[in-house]
């Protein structure tokens, strides 16, 4: 064991249901910096920060912090008087602490002892004394909108002068500002402002059953559908000790196949629009929208919100489409491959795409980056490779690195990964095991936490769902690897021209609703 690493973190630590091995710890302020020096020496990635109102417990507020090592999940959580809610911060070990911390203090009143104290989610929505994740605040409440001026750190010197992007965008993109500072056409600095649609989806989580909130976890971003549901229902069946049939687990993997095979075929048409190659999104746009067509067929839905459910899923895939599902596959393998060749041989979109938006593997270690944007930048971190579940446990999925970190490595990664889960996909069509479509999960006793924790396509996903009485929530945390990718982009922008600005940003490709519940 590493000299570093506090006793207490074996001794006191706590099994934690989840669909990977997961465990939890109680802390005190000095335990809770130790844990973090310890998982930032062992490598870990913070992988969630959150907090809770407990004051009807035992008259605490606590913050969370969950740390991803390589062969398990530890959640740290560390009380304190509702009188006194300050707690040591954690960003000077884990960058990404610094807006986790901000939110938190924004929806519960607990802050961090050090670090930026700019709101970050409330954007004049509530009064700055109204905290409305704390259980005295009622999810119906509203308050007059009030504006001031977000103090975005300012930039001066001979020649340089600001842009700002956003928040609101053409076209269908969810609002985001970027404040640029430019010198002639270089880049000098760039800071992201996000939060402005945040929906209040924990509150909302507190209202439902059970087994009905998987359906909310579906909608908390679109594209990762199926990530954020199956995440909701791996937690539930953990805490339950519920068991989806094997065919019920491949299922759902090929539904998360399939939409990480959607997204990257999206990306791929939509980062060669912005070098200026409309044959790369034509193709790509077509293939993508043939693959939803087929989810419609399937499945009963272009985009799956429905098909994960707890148990299983909600519905099957009779003997007679297999074969069809197959060629479709080899279909897609064969144009995907073409296209890469194309791409890899037109010499102005490799102008364009090499060298840009470079995150140096170093910056990516320092800033956690994690998921797509940190393999690109020689993170090789997979979870259905480092902590597999069923079925990736018997299936061997290779990992795709680069550690070159530019728009082109991460244009890269997705070829690579886009044919890896064509293979995968092919891999459990042929040996599509039997079982029940969807087994029964019983209503959990009150006070159980879960993990679900999920290889979305943009990195992982992480549910931590605690039990409420009658079946109900007491709280749920969603969280999303954009919240550690943000800060990326303010960082691989510096230097390149303002013109490329689009297009690194498409090569990272963040959710802002994702961010924003």
């Amino acid at each position: 064991m590493n000299p570093m690493w506090p006793d207490f973190l074996d001794t006191e630590c706590a099994a934690l249901p989840s669909n990977v091995a997961a465990c939890r710890v109680q802390v005190d302020a000095t335990r809770w910096c130790e844990a973090a020096d310890a998982m930032r020496e062992a490598g870990a990635d913070l992988l969630s920060l959150w907090g809770s109102d407990d004051r009807d417990r035992d008259r605490c507020l606590r913050v969370h912090a969950a740390y991803l090592l390589r062969d398990r999940v530890v959640v740290v959580e560390h009380a304190m008087p509702a009188s006194q809610a300050i707690y040591p911060s954690l960003a000077t070990r884990f960058p990404v602490a610094g807006r986790l911390q901000r939110a938190t203090y924004d929806l519960l009143g607990i802050r961090a002892d050090a670090g930026d104290t700019r709101p970050w989610l409330r954007h004049g929505g509530w009064p700055e004394d109204v905290f409305p994740l704390r259980r005295d605040v009622a999810a119906t409440q509203t308050w007059p909108v009030t504006s001031s001026p977000y103090p975005f750190v300012p930039v001066s010197g001979d020649g340089v002068h600001e842009m700002t992007a956003g928040p609101v965008h053409a076209g269908t993109i969810e609002p985001g500002r970027f404040q640029l500072a430019v010198v002639g056409e270089k880049v000098l600095r760039l800071e992201v402002r996000l939060g402005y649609t945040h929906k209040g989806i924990a509150k909302r989580f507190e209202a439902l059953a059970q087994r009905d909130a998987h359906r909310l976890a579906a909608h908390i971003c679109g594209d990762s559908t199926v990530a954020f549901s199956w995440a909701y229902c791996a937690a539930l069946e953990s805490i339950t000790a519920s068991t989806p049939s094997p065919r019920a687990l491949v299922l759902r993997a090929l539904a998360l196949e399939r939409e990480r095979i959607a997204n990257h075929l999206g990306d791929l048409g939509g980062l060669a629009n912005d070098a200026g190659f409309a044959f790369g999104q034509t193709q790509f746009s077509s293939l993508k929208e043939q693959l939803l067509r087929h989810n419609a067929a399937l499945f009963g839905q272009r985009y799956l919100f429905d098909f994960v459910v707890p148990g299983g899923v909600a519905r099957d895939l009779p003997a007679r489409t297999l074969p069809g599902m197959l060629d479709e596959i080899a279909a897609l393998e064969h144009a995907v491959c073409d296209l890469r060749g194309i791409y890899a041989r037109h010499a102005g979109l490799q102008d364009r795409f090499l060298g840009a938006g470079r995150l140096t593997p170093a910056q990516a270690a320092a800033l956690g980056a994690i998921g797509l944007a940190g393999r690109a930048s020689g993170v090789a971190r997979d979870l259905r490779v480092d902590l597999p579940w069923s079925p990736y446990d018997h299936s061997s999925p290779t990992l795709a690195t680069s550690t070159e970190g530019d728009v082109a490595a991460r244009v890269q990664v997705r070829f690579e990964e886009t044919l890896e889960s064509l293979r995968l996909c092919r891999q459990w069509l042929q040996a599509l095991p039997a079982g029940e479509r969807v087994c029964d999960v019983p209503v959990a006793p009150a006070g159980q936490l879960g993990i679900g924790l999920i290889e979305g396509w943009r990195g992982p996903v992480m549910l931590a769902l605690e039990t409420g009485p009658a079946g109900g929530i007491r709280r749920c945390r969603a969280h999303d690897p954009s919240w550690q990718n943000w800060p990326l982009l303010e960082v691989a922008i510096l230097g390149n021209i303002v013109a490329d600005f689009p297009l690194i940003n498409k090569s990272f490709n963040l959710s802002y609703s994702g961010h924003d519940g």
